[in-house]
């Protein structure tokens, strides 16, 4: 497999609203009658952060009720707290919430990132691979919790081509494409299949977005 430089996600901020307001909850897609307390995230990084939402409600009694990433990017981001996307995870009481921002955090730490796919940085890539997904993902696409995914991101040109790399390079099946401009004008898509099936697209994916970073123009427009 390609050898990627991985790019860290910065926390930008995180908040917390022990009780809040019935009507606050309300509007950002919670359910009063069953959440209380509210997490607030943002982060430089989309794709990481839905994912690291969705392994909060894998470890706590959480709902992710709001996630939304913003138009151009964290580079035309509104604010230097703003980032590319705003989650909000709900939670019966303050104690859950806890246990599920902690896995929030791990996972942005730890396991999902977005990788450079040239030496300069300009083009990069998220091939990544959820084991098992939580509610939240599986609500989304339409899959089963538990079930594998390749969660493929990369700018539109480049994401084209690794998809079809990737759906030809393994037997796994489109849970959702997102063609592109998504709001931050990259191109996604959704793969589920065995977990060595998504792995294998995975790879397939980074290593052509890698190729084809390298060499834009076909060779008959050089």
């Amino acid at each position: 497999m390609t050898v990627l430089e991985p790019i860290l996600p910065n926390v930008l901020s995180v908040r917390r609203l022990p009780a809040a307001d019935p009507h606050v909850l309300l509007a950002y897609g919670a359910d009063p009658s069953r959440h209380v307390s509210l997490a607030l995230i943002t982060c430089d990084q989309d794709d990481p952060t839905y994912v690291a939402l969705d392994e909060a409600t894998k470890h706590a009694a959480v709902d992710v009720v709001f996630a939304r990433s913003f138009y151009a990017g964290a580079a035309h981001a509104s604010g230097r707290n703003s980032g590319e996307i705003l989650g909000i995870l709900a939670a019966p009481n303050p104690e859950e919430l806890e246990h599920g921002l902690r896995a929030l955090l791990r996972c942005l730490e730890h396991d999902a990132c977005f990788y450079a796919a040239d030496t300069s940085g300009t083009v990069t890539v998220f091939p990544h691979v959820v084991s098992a997904i939580g509610r939240y993902l599986a609500a989304q696409s339409g899959l089963r919790e538990g079930e594998a995914m390749a969660y493929l991101v990369a700018p539109p040109m480049e994401a084209t081509m690794a998809l079809d790399a990737a759906l030809k390079a393994a037997d796994v099946a489109p849970a959702k494409i997102f063609p592109p401009p998504t709001e931050t004008n990259f191109a996604a898509a959704w793969l589920t299949g065995s977990l060595y099936a998504c792995q294998a697209a995975a790879e397939a994916y980074a290593e052509a977005v890698v190729r084809y970073a390298a060499e834009p123009l076909d060779r008959r427009f050089r």
